[in-house]
């Protein structure tokens, strides 16, 4: 009962708070270089929301700190707000920034805002999930967040330490812990479109997690939505109901797999395969024997580094989001491999956190992984032996992947802050307008078959499939893919249930967005080009430029 009427009181204050739309309340002005870096116009402002949605009565409230990239077709058909995933990533220092910002300019179009916030828990904003306040404490985390197959009594002590940060979360977060959740998140969004003041509808772009908060967003405000997309489908069942996302490392393997068949079809751009005759069968085995090799018998380098089993499988996992660094991993196995290990000094301290701030930088996305996720998810487990069949499953689904997160499970199994408010409806859902799904062929992070299965539950919405490699369509440059994109978002246009975007940047060819863009809008619209020998720096919660 006491339920029911506080929702019956936040249903009422909804109301109250509600406003015509045509006229904003953001005032918009000049970004802090330090904290939004831009290569786009872009302009900021502040919102002023509910600390806890379901206290009518509070006077406690959360400011939201907004950036926006202007459209640089005008008059702007409005804006499209975006989360690119984790939970946990930050977005104001991502969306205005080259080569991302021309490339979702031009899925959209080139005719809309783009906008976006730090959700509530994540670093960058004002109520980050931040259980660790000292040196010590910040290096053991780093540290423990490692692949449980790196030792034979690591997963034991994941367990133990899941335990212990789910305590110190409680203690360190006690005021705020519980009004961090994709809920409040779904909220904050919608009065985020309501203080834009344009047609009260929401445009969304949802990447990795994104998808799930879309998801989320969806089916508590299914008439608010006028265009919704969302990219590299992460599935909402699992993410709230199971004891892990086991689903999304359906594809992991062969998405793996591909690294080695894409480097014989292209010896000469791929370090692994050139000059010899070696199959993608022994490239890959040879790969899998150093896994085990350097597991039991580690390679130092130098006086600073260590390649052991956690370092090489991290920089694996961590390629596997973008196949425009996969002519770089490749590289690089091929130094320890032949034994060229003068080579990896310099590489590793580009990787690899160097000093404290780093490390902090780090750690930070994975508290607010495990904040933001733990408190989501309902499932709680009191015995170790009762979390070792979850475990087995992850192992099963996935060689490559399947013994990564594990610590966020043991952290989330045990996690004692429970959130305000957690979406516990279903995701049957009709949205006013119909969503727009789309799933990469080979993508290891979130497999095709999710965003299926999502969208077999949206009454009306389309599945476009982009036959390439990586985490969502961004990571997989295709001219049908940003006129499909455009269309929607301009024009409403679904594509056809069962459309494929080929891929116009075969791997290992050096293609980028920036030739695709303008292919499609004409030479000079695009003038970044996303380094394909960047590699993303190590020690994230599977952190890739792209957030998962």
């Amino acid at each position: 009962m006491s339920f029911l009427r506080r929702t019956l009181q936040f249903s009422f204050l909804t109301l109250s708070l509600a406003q015509g739309y045509g006229t904003s309340k953001l005032q918009w002005g000049p970004c802090d270089e330090t904290e939004v870096p831009s290569d786009f116009p872009v302009q900021c402002s502040t919102l002023v929301v509910p600390l806890d949605y379901t206290e009518p009565n509070s006077n406690d409230t959360l400011i939201l700190d907004l950036v926006k990239v202007l459209a640089p077709v005008k008059p702007s058909k409005g804006s499209i707000l975006f989360n690119f995933g984790g939970p946990g990533g930050t977005a104001r220092d991502v969306i205005g920034v080259n080569p991302i910002a021309e490339e979702l300019l031009a899925f959209t179009g080139r005719q809309f805002d783009l906008v976006t916030f730090d959700p509530r828990g994540t670093s960058g904003s004002r109520i980050p999930m931040s259980c660790i306040d000292n040196l010590f404490d910040a290096w053991s985390f780093y540290l423990y967040r490692t692949p449980t197959n790196s030792s034979e009594v690591d997963l034991g002590d994941k367990w133990a330490r899941g335990a212990m940060l789910a305590e110190a979360c409680l203690k360190t977060q006690n005021k705020t812990g519980s009004v961090i959740s994709s809920a409040f998140v779904a909220r904050d969004m919608m009065s985020v479109v309501d203080a834009l003041g344009e047609d009260g509808m929401l445009r969304y772009w949802g990447f990795s997690y994104g998808t799930t908060l879309g998801a989320t967003i969806a089916a508590m405000f299914p008439d608010r939505v006028e265009k919704m997309i969302l990219d590299g489908v992460q599935n909402p069942h699992e993410y709230y109901h199971a004891q892990a996302d086991f689903q999304e490392w359906t594809d992991s393997d062969k998405t793996f797999s591909s690294i080695f068949t894409g480097c014989v079809e292209a010896r000469e751009n791929c370090a692994l395969a050139k000059g010899n005759n070696k199959t993608a069968a022994e490239l890959e085995q040879a790969v899998w024997d150093l896994l085990d090799t350097v597991k039991y018998q580690p390679i130092p380098i130098d006086s600073t580094y260590i390649i052991n089993y956690s370092t090489v499988k991290g920089l694996i996992v961590q390629c596997l989001y973008d196949s425009a660094s996969w002519p770089a991993l490749t590289a690089i196995l091929n130094y320890i491999l032949t034994g060229q290990l003068d080579a990896l000094p310099s590489i590793l301290r580009i990787l690899t956190p160097t000093n404290i701030t780093d490390v902090y930088d780090v750690i930070s996305e994975s508290l607010a992984l495990g904040g933001i996720h733990c408190s989501d998810n309902m499932i709680r487990t009191e015995k170790f032996e009762d979390f070792l069949p979850a475990v087995q499953q992850m192992y099963d689904t996935s060689k490559i992947l399947g013994d990564g997160l594990v610590f966020l499970y043991a952290a989330c199994a045990q996690w004692k802050i429970e959130p305000k408010e957690r979406y516990t409806g279903d995701f049957n859902v009709k949205t006013k307008n119909p969503v727009l799904f789309i799933g990469n062929s080979h993508d290891a992070l979130t497999p095709l078959v999710s965003a299926k299965n999502v969208s077999a539950t949206f009454e009306g919405s389309v599945v476009l499939e982009v036959d390439g490699y990586g985490h969502s369509s961004l990571a997989a440059p295709s001219a049908c893919t940003i006129r499909t994109t455009s269309a929607y978002w301009v024009n409403g246009t679904l594509p056809p249930d069962g459309k494929v975007c080929e891929l116009d940047a075969p791997l290992y060819s050096g293609i980028t967005w920036a030739e695709i863009i303008n292919e499609v809008y004409g030479n000079g619209t695009a003038t970044a080009k996303r380094d394909v020998s960047t590699l993303p720096r190590l020690g994230g919660p599977l952190k890739s430029p792209f957030h998962y």
